[in-house]
């Protein structure tokens, strides 16, 4: 039974309970591969922060961009962060739009890996 505190120490909150729940039914060497791929895939939520306030001051929508929100990327760009009200509301949630994207990531590699 496999410890992500100890594979992935910056884990925090949630997204620790969660990658514990994924983790704990794997041998050591099949968390160790999950663990490499779910860290290079994954998005700390200090840079969506980081990405948000960014938009607020100037490219609006850069945070959704990096969380592959295409969609509402273009949007939030051609409407200023849908008038900076979104942008906002995004600095106020960027801890559970990262953690959001990390879980599904979580979920795609742990398929790719058919565990």
């Amino acid at each position: 039974m496999a410890n992500a505190m100890h594979l992935m120490p910056e884990l925090q909150g949630e997204e620790l309970i969660y990658i514990q729940a994924i983790v704990e039914k794997m041998d050591e060497e099949q968390a160790r591969n999950f663990i490499g791929v779910y860290r290079a895939r994954r998005k700390n939520p200090q840079e969506i922060l980081i990405f948000s306030l960014i938009g607020l001051l100037g490219i609006a929508g850069i945070q959704r961009f990096v969380l592959n929100q295409v969609g509402m990327g273009i949007l939030f760009f051609l409407t200023a962060g849908l008038c900076y009200i979104g942008t906002i509301i995004d600095i106020i949630n960027y801890q559970k739009m990262s953690f959001e994207y990390n879980q599904k990531i979580a979920d795609e590699v742990r398929l790719g890996m058919r565990i």
